[in-house]
Protein backbone atom coordinates (compact mmCIF):
# COMPACT_ATOMS: atom_id res chain seq x y z
CA UNK A 1 0.00 0.00 0.00
CA UNK A 2 1.72 2.98 -0.86
CA UNK A 3 0.80 6.21 1.36
CA UNK A 4 -3.20 5.82 2.34
CA UNK A 5 -4.47 3.14 4.99
CA UNK A 6 -5.71 0.33 4.08
CA UNK A 7 -9.82 1.24 4.61
CA UNK A 8 -9.21 3.54 1.76
CA UNK A 9 -6.19 1.82 -0.63
CA UNK A 10 -8.70 -0.29 -2.78
CA UNK A 11 -11.37 2.10 -4.13
CA UNK A 12 -11.26 3.01 -7.77
CA UNK A 13 -11.65 5.73 -7.38
CA UNK A 14 -7.74 5.75 -5.26
CA UNK A 15 -6.75 3.52 -7.36
CA UNK A 16 -7.76 5.63 -10.69
CA UNK A 17 -5.47 8.80 -8.96
CA UNK A 18 -2.59 6.61 -8.85
CA UNK A 19 -2.16 4.87 -11.81
CA UNK A 20 -0.55 7.26 -13.87
CA UNK A 21 1.95 7.30 -11.28
CA UNK A 22 2.21 3.95 -10.55
CA UNK A 23 3.13 3.91 -14.45
CA UNK A 24 5.67 6.19 -14.36
CA UNK A 25 7.11 4.77 -11.40
CA UNK A 26 7.89 0.76 -11.70
CA UNK A 27 11.09 0.16 -13.28
CA UNK A 28 10.96 -0.79 -17.05
CA UNK A 29 14.67 -2.37 -16.24
CA UNK A 30 12.48 -5.19 -14.22
CA UNK A 31 10.32 -6.02 -16.99
CA UNK A 32 12.96 -6.39 -19.29
CA UNK A 33 13.97 -9.05 -17.19
CA UNK A 34 11.26 -11.85 -17.57
CA UNK A 35 10.26 -10.43 -20.61
CA UNK A 36 9.29 -13.47 -22.75
CA UNK A 37 7.80 -15.18 -19.45
CA UNK A 38 4.56 -13.54 -20.11
CA UNK A 39 2.29 -15.49 -22.02
CA UNK A 40 0.11 -16.61 -18.98
CA UNK A 41 0.30 -13.87 -15.95
CA UNK A 42 -1.05 -14.68 -12.44
CA UNK A 43 -1.78 -10.91 -11.71
CA UNK A 44 -2.41 -11.14 -7.64
CA UNK A 45 -4.26 -8.41 -6.15
CA UNK A 46 -5.31 -6.72 -9.53
CA UNK A 47 -7.44 -4.10 -8.73
CA UNK A 48 -8.86 -2.72 -11.49
CA UNK A 49 -6.50 -4.12 -13.68
CA UNK A 50 -4.19 -0.88 -13.53
CA UNK A 51 -0.75 -3.16 -13.63
CA UNK A 52 -2.33 -5.37 -16.78
CA UNK A 53 -3.21 -2.31 -18.52
CA UNK A 54 0.53 -1.40 -18.01
CA UNK A 55 2.21 -4.20 -18.61
CA UNK A 56 0.88 -6.37 -21.24
CA UNK A 57 1.52 -3.85 -24.06
CA UNK A 58 5.60 -4.57 -22.68
CA UNK A 59 4.72 -8.32 -22.84
CA UNK A 60 3.91 -8.78 -26.79
CA UNK A 61 3.96 -12.83 -25.90
CA UNK A 62 1.11 -12.25 -23.06
CA UNK A 63 -2.24 -14.40 -24.18
CA UNK A 64 -4.28 -14.97 -21.20
CA UNK A 65 -4.60 -13.26 -18.02
CA UNK A 66 -5.72 -14.63 -14.55
CA UNK A 67 -6.52 -11.90 -12.28
CA UNK A 68 -6.69 -12.61 -8.47
CA UNK A 69 -8.80 -10.27 -5.59
CA UNK A 70 -10.54 -10.55 -2.98
CA UNK A 71 -13.26 -8.10 -4.75
CA UNK A 72 -15.40 -8.80 -6.46
CA UNK A 73 -16.64 -5.59 -8.24
CA UNK A 74 -12.54 -4.55 -9.23
CA UNK A 75 -12.24 -8.29 -10.91
CA UNK A 76 -15.28 -7.30 -12.90
CA UNK A 77 -13.40 -4.15 -13.05
CA UNK A 78 -10.23 -5.29 -14.04
CA UNK A 79 -11.78 -8.07 -16.57
CA UNK A 80 -13.25 -5.73 -18.90
CA UNK A 81 -10.07 -3.19 -18.84
CA UNK A 82 -6.78 -5.56 -19.05
CA UNK A 83 -6.07 -5.56 -23.13
CA UNK A 84 -4.83 -9.19 -22.94
CA UNK A 85 -6.23 -11.63 -25.51
CA UNK A 86 -7.93 -13.98 -22.93
CA UNK A 87 -8.63 -12.98 -19.40
CA UNK A 88 -10.12 -15.04 -16.56
CA UNK A 89 -10.90 -13.93 -12.66
CA UNK A 90 -10.48 -16.22 -9.45
CA UNK A 91 -12.06 -14.45 -6.28
CA UNK A 92 -10.32 -15.19 -3.58
CA UNK A 93 -7.97 -14.51 -0.57
CA UNK A 94 -4.48 -14.44 -1.43
CA UNK A 95 -3.04 -15.52 1.89
CA UNK A 96 -4.51 -18.91 0.70
CA UNK A 97 -2.89 -18.97 -2.58
CA UNK A 98 -1.12 -22.39 -3.38
CA UNK A 99 1.13 -23.89 -5.98
CA UNK A 100 -1.97 -25.53 -7.81
CA UNK A 101 -3.69 -21.66 -8.01
CA UNK A 102 -0.83 -20.75 -10.18
CA UNK A 103 -0.95 -24.19 -12.80
CA UNK A 104 -0.64 -23.50 -16.01
CA UNK A 105 0.98 -19.83 -14.98
CA UNK A 106 4.39 -18.49 -17.05
CA UNK A 107 4.73 -15.43 -14.76
CA UNK A 108 3.26 -14.17 -11.23
CA UNK A 109 2.51 -10.03 -11.29
CA UNK A 110 1.48 -7.85 -8.42
CA UNK A 111 1.29 -4.14 -8.04
CA UNK A 112 1.76 -2.83 -4.12
CA UNK A 113 0.99 -5.78 -2.84
CA UNK A 114 4.08 -7.07 -0.69
CA UNK A 115 3.85 -4.47 2.12
CA UNK A 116 -0.02 -5.50 3.03
CA UNK A 117 1.42 -9.05 4.02
CA UNK A 118 2.38 -10.65 7.15
CA UNK A 119 6.10 -12.58 6.82
CA UNK A 120 3.54 -15.60 7.25
CA UNK A 121 1.74 -14.59 3.80
CA UNK A 122 4.92 -13.98 2.18
CA UNK A 123 5.85 -17.16 2.98
CA UNK A 124 3.33 -18.58 1.56
CA UNK A 125 3.49 -16.55 -1.58
CA UNK A 126 6.91 -17.36 -2.20
CA UNK A 127 5.69 -21.41 -1.61
CA UNK A 128 3.46 -21.13 -3.94
CA UNK A 129 5.80 -19.28 -6.92
CA UNK A 130 8.76 -21.35 -6.72
CA UNK A 131 6.64 -24.01 -6.16
CA UNK A 132 5.53 -23.60 -10.00
CA UNK A 133 8.92 -22.81 -11.04
CA UNK A 134 7.61 -19.86 -12.52
CA UNK A 135 8.86 -16.08 -12.55
CA UNK A 136 7.59 -13.20 -10.76
CA UNK A 137 7.31 -9.22 -11.08
CA UNK A 138 6.25 -7.62 -7.64
CA UNK A 139 6.24 -3.89 -8.16
CA UNK A 140 5.77 -0.89 -6.46
CA UNK A 141 6.69 -2.32 -2.21
CA UNK A 142 7.29 0.85 -0.33
CA UNK A 143 10.85 0.83 1.28
CA UNK A 144 10.06 3.58 4.25
CA UNK A 145 12.04 6.78 2.62
CA UNK A 146 9.82 9.92 1.61
CA UNK A 147 11.47 12.81 0.79
CA UNK A 148 9.55 16.35 1.00
CA UNK A 149 10.44 19.32 -0.53
CA UNK A 150 11.10 21.81 0.86
CA UNK A 151 11.17 19.91 4.12
CA UNK A 152 10.17 20.26 6.99
CA UNK A 153 11.61 19.44 10.88
CA UNK A 154 8.04 17.48 11.19
CA UNK A 155 8.64 15.59 8.29
CA UNK A 156 10.48 12.53 9.80
CA UNK A 157 8.08 12.38 13.21
CA UNK A 158 4.93 11.56 10.63
CA UNK A 159 7.19 9.41 8.39
CA UNK A 160 8.06 7.17 11.61
CA UNK A 161 4.31 6.93 12.69
CA UNK A 162 3.49 6.24 9.00
CA UNK A 163 5.82 3.35 9.28
CA UNK A 164 4.66 2.12 12.25
CA UNK A 165 1.12 2.13 11.29
CA UNK A 166 1.81 0.38 8.22
CA UNK A 167 3.42 -2.66 10.41
CA UNK A 168 -0.06 -2.87 12.53
CA UNK A 169 -1.21 -6.61 12.53
CA UNK A 170 1.87 -7.74 11.86
CA UNK A 171 1.71 -6.22 8.48
CA UNK A 172 5.59 -6.14 6.83
CA UNK A 173 4.85 -2.49 5.64
CA UNK A 174 8.28 -1.08 4.33
CA UNK A 175 10.15 -4.04 5.48
CA UNK A 176 8.03 -5.99 2.85
CA UNK A 177 10.38 -6.21 0.00
CA UNK A 178 13.85 -6.86 2.01
CA UNK A 179 11.59 -9.96 3.56
CA UNK A 180 10.36 -10.85 0.45
CA UNK A 181 13.88 -11.15 -1.14
CA UNK A 182 15.10 -12.99 1.69
CA UNK A 183 12.09 -15.41 1.94
CA UNK A 184 12.75 -16.20 -1.96
CA UNK A 185 16.45 -16.52 -1.66
CA UNK A 186 15.99 -19.44 1.06
CA UNK A 187 14.03 -21.33 -1.18
CA UNK A 188 16.60 -21.43 -3.74
CA UNK A 189 15.71 -17.98 -6.04
CA UNK A 190 17.15 -15.90 -7.53
CA UNK A 191 15.98 -12.31 -6.53
CA UNK A 192 16.79 -8.83 -8.64
CA UNK A 193 15.93 -5.10 -7.31
CA UNK A 194 15.24 -2.15 -9.03
CA UNK A 195 14.25 1.38 -7.79
CA UNK A 196 10.93 2.18 -8.58
CA UNK A 197 10.09 6.06 -6.77
CA UNK A 198 6.87 7.79 -7.06
CA UNK A 199 7.96 11.28 -8.08
CA UNK A 200 5.09 13.87 -7.47
CA UNK A 201 5.46 17.41 -8.65
CA UNK A 202 2.68 20.41 -9.24
CA UNK A 203 1.46 18.21 -12.58
CA UNK A 204 0.64 15.70 -9.91
CA UNK A 205 -1.60 17.87 -7.23
CA UNK A 206 -4.36 16.19 -6.80
CA UNK A 207 -2.53 12.87 -6.06
CA UNK A 208 -0.01 14.55 -3.84
CA UNK A 209 -2.97 15.83 -1.99
CA UNK A 210 -4.80 12.33 -1.34
CA UNK A 211 -1.33 10.77 -0.72
CA UNK A 212 -0.47 13.75 1.59
CA UNK A 213 -3.81 13.53 3.64
CA UNK A 214 -3.91 9.69 4.04
CA UNK A 215 0.12 9.89 4.86
CA UNK A 216 -0.89 11.94 8.00
CA UNK A 217 -3.89 10.75 9.07
CA UNK A 218 -2.02 7.46 9.31
CA UNK A 219 0.43 8.73 11.19
CA UNK A 220 -1.92 10.33 13.71
CA UNK A 221 -3.84 7.16 13.73
CA UNK A 222 -0.93 5.69 15.23
CA UNK A 223 0.41 8.31 17.40
CA UNK A 224 -2.32 10.48 18.39
CA UNK A 225 -0.20 13.37 19.98
CA UNK A 226 1.51 14.17 17.11
CA UNK A 227 1.34 18.17 16.66
CA UNK A 228 0.09 18.26 12.55
CA UNK A 229 -2.63 20.56 12.09
CA UNK A 230 -1.07 23.38 10.96
CA UNK A 231 1.59 20.98 8.96
CA UNK A 232 -1.00 19.67 6.94
CA UNK A 233 -2.45 23.21 6.53
CA UNK A 234 0.46 24.89 5.27
CA UNK A 235 1.49 21.39 2.92
CA UNK A 236 -1.55 21.50 1.43
CA UNK A 237 -1.35 24.98 0.76
CA UNK A 238 2.56 24.42 -0.94
CA UNK A 239 0.55 21.55 -2.86
CA UNK A 240 -2.36 23.85 -4.14
CA UNK A 241 -0.12 26.79 -5.04
CA UNK A 242 2.06 23.63 -6.72
CA UNK A 243 5.58 24.46 -4.51
CA UNK A 244 5.61 21.01 -2.92
CA UNK A 245 7.43 17.98 -4.39
CA UNK A 246 7.29 14.60 -3.18
CA UNK A 247 9.80 11.16 -3.72
CA UNK A 248 7.74 8.10 -2.42
CA UNK A 249 10.03 5.47 -2.49
CA UNK A 250 9.90 1.87 -3.70
CA UNK A 251 11.53 -1.27 -4.79
CA UNK A 252 10.48 -3.27 -7.56
CA UNK A 253 11.25 -7.42 -7.42
CA UNK A 254 11.65 -9.53 -9.87
CA UNK A 255 12.06 -13.21 -8.88
CA UNK A 256 13.75 -15.96 -11.38
CA UNK A 257 13.89 -19.66 -10.57
CA UNK A 258 17.34 -20.72 -9.34
CA UNK A 259 19.05 -23.34 -11.50
CA UNK A 260 17.62 -26.34 -12.01
CA UNK A 261 14.46 -25.12 -11.06
CA UNK A 262 11.67 -27.02 -12.99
Amino acid sequence: MTGTMRTSAFTPQWLALREEADGRARSERAVDAVRGHGQVVADLGCGTGSLGRWLVPRLPESRRWVLFDRDPALLDLARRSVPAAEVATRPGELSELRPADLEGVTLVAASALLDLFTRAEVAALAAAVTGVGCPALLTLSVVGRVELSPADPRDTDIARAFDAHQRRGGRLGPDAADVAAEVFRSLGARVEEFASPWRLGPEQAALTEQWLRGWVRAAVEQEPGLPVRDYLDRRLEECAHMRLHVVVHHTDLVVLPGEGAA
